[in-house]
Formats: structure tokens, C-alpha cells, sequence
């Protein structure tokens, strides 16, 4: 388990506190829309923290070609129809680029900035001239509104119970994922990025945001800096 991350419920906790069966039964949401919708039809992309596959599937089903990367093999056993490739996202060098690169699952929110700078060169590493970055990021208040929880008509409830900063402006966050069967909850460091500490991150790796996805600006489409 990496330092400062841990995970409690049934099967497999993967190093940074994720639950292999609690991510098989997340709903997907508008996830796939959103993608779907900012990049080209048939695009081939490279899916940098892709898990179970909840976003791989419905992407597949779009007619896209995907990559899927996780360093978890427990995680990509669940993945089906795309190639899958089992590797840490800092070191990814497949000699390869590709049309759309998506960093997802709040990567870039990373406590080690010296790691959130190697995702973002992992990135620029594969994209294609003319390509995007589609990056995932936690929303204003995510740190702030808290506790607060959701209710999903899965019978899911999402509870997160608290972001306390533990120094050098990071935050442990403790989040309890309750189904009527079973309980999930993990523990995790993230790093809260302003807009302006955003862009920052992206221009230290050559990459600049090109527009907001969504109305509460947790998707970014990014390219490469003119």
C-alpha cells in the first residue's frame, strides 16, 4: 500500500487504496458521453488509469479503438476488448502515439508533484501532432464541501467524510462507498490545483487547457503549447 492511501471491503485493495469490486459495480455516468463528444469519431486512444474498464466499455461500444493502461493487473483482468497494457503510468513508453491521450481518475491531483509531472510527460510522450490530453480533475469544492454524499438510483451512496490537509498543501481525504450489501471506503492524498495552479501544471510539461468539458470544469480538453 502506497504511503498515506489504504482501502477497506471485500477483495481485492489495490496500492493506492482502490477496491477491484467496488470500481466493477460504479456506475459509469456521463463519463463516456463527454469523451465521445470532445474528440473524433473512430479515434484510437490512450486510456492512462482505464481500472475495470467502466469508461473503456462504453468507449469500445462508441466505435473508438482503446488502449487501456493500469497498473493493476487485478484491475485489467476486468477489461475486455480493448489492448490492454499492465504498467506504472509514470514510466509508460510504448514507442507509440495516438489521436487522444485521457489521464482520468483525478491523476493530476497527485501529492507528489514530481509524479503528476511524469503523468503529464507520459501524456505528451504519446500524443500525436494535433492530438488532445483529456484530463479529469476534482472540482472547486471538492475539498471544501464537506462532509457531503450522493445518493446514485444504483442504491450506491457516496459518502466523502472529510479532506484534512496533512502539510505542503496536500489533503488525506477519506471516502466511504456504501452499497445494501456491502461497504467500501478508501483513503487517499490528492493535491487541490486552482485554475491557475492547473494551467501552471500543464505549461511546466509544454501543454496548455483548450477548453472546459463541462459546467463544472472537471473535464479539460489540453494540447500541446503553441
Amino acid at each position: 500500500m502506497r504511503a498515506g492511501h489504504q482501502g477497506t471491503g471485500p477483495g481485492t485493495i489495490t496500492p493506492d487504496g482502490c477496491a477491484v469490486e467496488l470500481y466493477s459495480r460504479l456506475p459509469v455516468g456521463a463519463d463516456p458521453d463527454i469523451v465521445a463528444a470532445a474528440v473524433p469519431a473512430g479515434a484510437h486512444i490512450l486510456e492512462l488509469g482505464c481500472g475495470v474498464g467502466r469508461v473503456t466499455h462504453p468507449l469500445l461500444e462508441r466505435g473508438f479503438t482503446v488502449t487501456a493502461v493500469d497498473e493493476s493487473p487485478e484491475m485489467l483482468d476486468r477489461v475486455r476488448g480493448a489492448r490492454t497494457v499492465c504498467a506504472p503510468i509514470e514510466d509508460l513508453d510504448l514507442g507509440e502515439s495516438f489521436d487522444v491521450v485521457m489521464l482520468t481518475s483525478f491523476l493530476v491531483h497527485s501529492a507528489d508533484v514530481g509524479l503528476r509531472r511524469a503523468l503529464l510527460r507520459t501524456c505528451v510522450r504519446h500524443l500525436a501532432a494535433g492530438g488532445c490530453v483529456l484530463i479529469q480533475r476534482e472540482g472547486a469544492d471538492w475539498h471544501t464541501n464537506v462532509p457531503r454524499e450522493r445518493a446514485d438510483p444504483s442504491g450506491l451512496t457516496v459518502r466523502i467524510a472529510s479532506a484534512e490537509p496533512v502539510g505542503d498543501g496536500v489533503n488525506s481525504v477519506y471516502a466511504e462507498y456504501v452499497f445494501p450489501d456491502a461497504t467500501w471506503t478508501q483513503t487517499f492524498l490528492s493535491r487541490p490545483l486552482t485554475d491557475e495552479q492547473f494551467d501552471a501544471a500543464l505549461a511546466e510539461e509544454g501543454l496548455t487547457a483548450q477548453a472546459y468539458l463541462t459546467d463544472d470544469r472537471t473535464w479539460v480538453r489540453a494540447g500541446l503549447a503553441a
